[in-house]
């Protein structure tokens, strides 16, 4: 059986397969509330040529809607990889509770691998995190989009 945190991480890995297929970098995020998932997100980037159409900004634009404020302190987020600057400024702006987080990101990651922006004390907001949850299904989806990329650029020359 699998647990809150795992089933969750698995919707927002739907919605990162949504990314997938438009050639997007596959991100995907849900935030829940009460147990129950009230916004979905999936990287746009490219397809919107949007610099912020990002999984977690439409997730917390949905989710802000849903709830009718700004404030998602009663929320959690689930994302498939660690948010970069801009996603993790709006997470602590939003006073999200908690995000868990499958795959860590060494070059772009602002919840712990670059720097942490989510716990940083000088913030009138920390955020709780969890991180690992489905950690190499998500890293796999990843390393796959990124060959397949490469493959297809290459086939273009």
């Amino acid at each position: 059986m699998q647990s809150p945190e795992e089933k969750f991480m698995r919707a927002a890995i739907r919605e990162a397969k949504k990314a997938y297929a438009l050639k997007e970098v596959p991100i995907g995020c849900v935030i829940v509330r009460d147990g129950k998932i009230i916004a979905r997100g999936y990287n746009r980037r490219n397809t919107d040529k949007n610099t912020l159409a990002h999984a977690e900004i439409s997730a917390i634009k949905k989710a802000s809607k849903k709830c009718g404020d700004w404030r998602l302190e009663d929320c959690t987020m689930y994302v498939t990889l660690e948010p970069c600057q801009m996603c993790a400024g709006a997470i602590v702006q939003a006073r999200m509770a908690k995000v868990v987080i499958a795959a860590m990101n060494p070059k772009a990651g602002c919840a712990g691998s670059v720097i942490n922006l989510l716990r940083m004390a000088e913030f009138n907001h920390q955020v709780e995190i969890s991180q690992g949850v489905l950690e190499e299904e998500c890293s796999a989806m990843l390393s796959d989009f990124f060959r397949e990329l490469r493959e297809w650029k290459n086939t273009m020359k």
